[in-house]
């Protein structure tokens, strides 16, 4: 019946199946290799080499709440996420014994604070709404992750009650070698997304320019760390490593060829070495067949009905959205808080979105509720989501995000008009 009353050759749904595959083409080539695969080997690593009881120390159901939400509060100041990039993260440290309440803050707090944005948000939107933004997301976050351990108080008892009994891991390796691991990983992470400033001069417009000069140097360090931390055999890593240097002077203006070099060597290395080498690729690899079918159905249906970045309609027409978010009525912060969790901002992305709305006529206070929900949430995001915690619990975090935005936009709304 579906596909009887198709209605192909309206100009209208045409329109939405090209920007559906236009979303997912963008996704794929702007997205998925710089963005998503190093955050599974980051996820990779936080389920192996991080051990259970170091996670539930800090974030766990015991954890001191104090220390437990300020470190999931503030974690996206490092990293430059956006909502979809964070799940393979979030997925990592819940599995691993962290409390339901940390680990939604750290959801949140993950794409929400990203600083890179922060500061983007503050220069191009005001700062106003930049201030907003950090001052919102942090303490949202905090409340949000509240709100779900008291609703849920009775499961983090139980794993309150389990954990004691679990064996203390052995150390294999000092603390300071796994944090550097973690650390050369999150930079490449960070230095190979940069953005493009609209400064021409400056620090931001500096570091881009050098952006992958400074992946490779920590490319380097990568090399060094697989050998001295990982325990890999530094032959094997110089010879995965000349491919990429071959695949640099080969294609100089194509940077993302090396890229890709560099991660299938990586890959093969880790996957031949026994021991946690082989469960880092294993873990690797068990987050990516577990997101990607994800959020790649659900960025085809975010597409067919809102559009792709490049300008394109949907089946939901622009201006539709643009002439219900103007002024500071309850109305219009709740459907902007709606769009912009349903709607997949890439990072960054939703700043030029929001200034163009703003054009339009869109509120002050919509514009924040956007700006709070729609990182944070996607379509795509909820369907991971769902998968790691439960559709439950999945409903309760998307109401609540909702809500927080809603608030907080017309607070900010009547506050600065």
């Amino acid at each position: 019946m579906l596909a009887y009353y198709l209605p192909i050759g309206k100009a209208r749904f045409d329109q939405a199946i090209h920007e559906s595959l236009a979303l997912a083409k963008w996704y794929a080539r702007e997205h998925v290799l710089l963005c998503l695969v190093p955050a599974f080997f980051i996820a990779g690593v936080i389920s192996v080499f991080v051990s259970q009881a170091s996670v539930i120390k800090y974030l766990g159901a015991q954890a001191k709440k104090g220390l437990a939400y300020a470190v999931a509060s503030v974690s996206g100041t490092i990293l430059a996420v956006c909502s979809c990039t964070i799940l393979p993260l979030f997925s990592g440290i819940y599995k691993r014994g962290a409390g339901i309440g940390p680990a939604v803050t750290f959801l949140y707090s993950g794409p929400a604070i990203n600083i890179l944005a922060i500061i983007l948000t503050a220069r191009i939107l005001g700062p106003e709404l930049g201030i907003a933004r950090v001052v919102g997301a942090v303490v949202f976050s905090v409340i949000i992750g509240l709100i779900m351990h008291v609703m849920y108080r009775k499961e983090e008892r139980s794993k309150i009650a389990a954990q004691p009994v679990l064996p203390e891991p052995d150390k294999t390796r000092p603390l300071w070698q796994t944090a550097f691991h973690f650390f050369v990983l999150v930079a490449i992470l960070v230095f190979a997304n940069w953005g493009r400033p609209d400064a021409t001069h400056g620090l931001w417009h500096a570091i881009w320019f050098a952006k992958w000069w400074i992946t490779t140097f920590f490319g380097v360090l990568l090399g060094v760390s697989l050998v001295v931390v990982i325990g890999l055999n530094w032959k094997g890593v110089v010879m995965a490593a000349v491919p990429v240097i071959a695949a640099g002077f080969a294609l100089p203006d194509h940077p993302l060829a090396s890229f890709s070099v560099g991660v299938l060597g990586i890959s093969i290395l880790i996957s031949r070495k026994q021991g946690e080498p082989q469960e880092w690729m294993g873990a690797t690899w068990d987050f990516a067949k577990q997101i990607l079918p994800l959020l790649a159905a659900g960025v085809l249906v975010a597409g067919l009905l809102l559009g792709s970045p490049e300008g394109g309609e949907g089946l939901i027409p622009g201006r539709w959205v643009s002439g219900l978010v103007g002024g500071n009525s309850i109305f219009s912060n709740f459907f902007a808080s709606v769009v912009g969790a349903f709607m997949y901002f890439a990072t960054l992305t939703e700043v030029p979105i929001l200034q163009g709305l703003i054009a339009s006529g869109m509120g002050k206070g919509p514009a924040l509720a956007l700006l709070l929900a729609g990182p944070a949430l996607s379509l795509p995001n909820m369907l991971v989501i769902r998968s790691v915690i439960g559709t439950q619990k999945t409903v309760v975090f998307v109401i609540l995000v909702v809500m927080m935005a809603t608030i907080t936009g017309i607070l900010f709304g009547t506050i600065i008009p």
